[in-house]
């Protein structure tokens, strides 16, 4: 079964997947493996990666060479930058120490994350809402909701707004939302 008609598959794209959302774009040498999910008004940049069982919602943008494998769920809103790659394995083998799917872990990514360019991330992490992940950075932990992570391994350095401003002290951005720590691990929270 073909994607539904509004779906654009770039002629040098591979889309092997029937699950694929209303106007979502995969662009030249991308591929996209049966038994994947990707949502509506989602954007597949060239030579990314997007294998069987990995699950992506709305209006997520998946810039070139992007890694998606087995186990990544992915929500809405999200931004991966350039070269962002994922695991699933904790202690990858091949041939006949291969570990079996049923041992490895799924990856979280909740809504409005912004994953920058080149960042690792290693399998059985859930990225907090709104959370960014600064270019390069090796994230081996779970990120807090709004939290700005940087460097090998990721540590936070801060706090951002839904609209990927930094936060100062006050947790209140120039956009006009203001926020409160629930708690260093759960992270930020949107004051109504």
């Amino acid at each position: 079964m073909a994607p539904e008609p509004s779906v654009f598959v770039h002629p040098r794209a591979l889309c092997e997947s029937d699950d694929v959302g209303a106007r979502t774009r995969i662009w030249a040498f991308a591929h996209v493996m049966q038994g994947a999910r990707i949502g509506a008004d989602c954007n597949v940049g060239d030579h990314a990666f997007v294998e069987g069982g990995a699950v992506i919602g709305d209006r997520v943008t998946i810039k070139n060479c992007v890694l998606i494998w087995d186990l990544v769920t992915v929500e809405d809103d999200v931004f991966l930058g350039p070269n962002v790659v994922f695991t699933n394995d904790r202690v990858p083998r091949s041939g006949a120490l291969k570990r079996p799917r049923d041992t490895w872990l799924p990856t979280l990514v909740r809504r409005g994350a912004t994953l920058g360019a080149n960042a690792t991330i290693v399998c059985g992490v859930t990225i907090g809402a709104a959370a960014f992940v600064g270019a390069g950075s090796v994230v081996t932990r779970d990120v807090p909701a709004h939290a700005l992570v940087v460097g090998n391994p990721a540590r936070r350095i801060g706090w951002v707004c839904a609209c990927g401003e930094r936060l100062g002290a006050d947790l209140v951005c120039g956009c006009g939302r203001r926020h409160r720590l629930v708690s260093a691990d759960a992270g930020l929270a949107a004051v109504p």
